[in-house]
C-alpha cells in the first residue's frame, strides 16, 4: 500500500468523511503548533503564568515549546491521510488524553494559594480536553473506512 498512487478509500461518502476528519485534525494540530511557536518565540509572555523568571525560566518555556513541536509528528501523518495513517491518529488521541490526565493529576498537587499557576495548568487541561474531543470526532469519522488498492 505504501507509496502507491492507486490507493482508494472504499466506503460510501468516504471522501467527505476523510476531509471532515482532516479538518478536525488540522484544528488540533494548529492549536498545538500555535502553542509551540508562541512558547519558543515569546517565552517571556509565559514566565509569570508559570511563576518562573529570568533566563532559566525563558529556557524552560522554550523547551516546552520544543517538546510541543516534537509531539506533533503523529498529528501531521494523521492529517495527511487519517485512514492510511490511522495508527498516527490513535497516537495523537492517546497523547492528548495522557496530557489531560497528567495535567489533572498535576493540578491536584499545586496548593490552592498558587492561583495563577493553577489557572495556567487548568488552561492546559481545557485545551487538551478540547483536543481529545475533536480527535475522537476524527477517529469516529474514519473508524470503519478502509483503503483498497486498485
Amino acid at each position: 500500500m505504501e507509496g502507491s498512487s492507486n490507493l482508494h478509500v472504499t466506503n460510501k461518502n468516504a471522501n467527505g468523511r476523510v476531509w471532515a476528519a482532516r479538518i478536525l485534525i488540522a484544528i488540533v494540530l494548529f492549536w498545538n503548533l500555535q502553542a509551540a511557536f508562541q512558547f519558543m518565540l515569546r517565552p517571556q509572555q509565559f514566565l509569570l503564568s508559570f511563576q518562573i523568571e529570568g533566563i532559566p525560566g525563558q529556557t524552560a518555556v522554550i523547551g516546552f515549546g520544543i517538546l510541543f513541536l516534537m509531539w506533533q509528528v503523529p498529528y501531521i501523518f494523521a492529517l495527511l491521510h487519517p485512514v492510511k495513517y490511522k495508527t498516527s491518529l490513535w497516537q495523537a488521541l492517546i497523547m492528548q488524553t495522557i496530557g489531560v490526565i497528567a495535567e489533572s493529576i498535576l493540578l491536584t498537587t499545586i496548593p490552592p494559594d498558587y492561583l495563577l499557576l493553577r489557572s495556567s495548568i487548568l488552561r492546559f487541561i481545557i485545551f487538551d480536553g478540547a483536543g481529545v474531543l475533536i480527535l475522537i470526532g476524527a477517529l469516529f469519522l474514519t473508524m470503519h473506512l478502509v483503503i483498497s488498492q486498485t
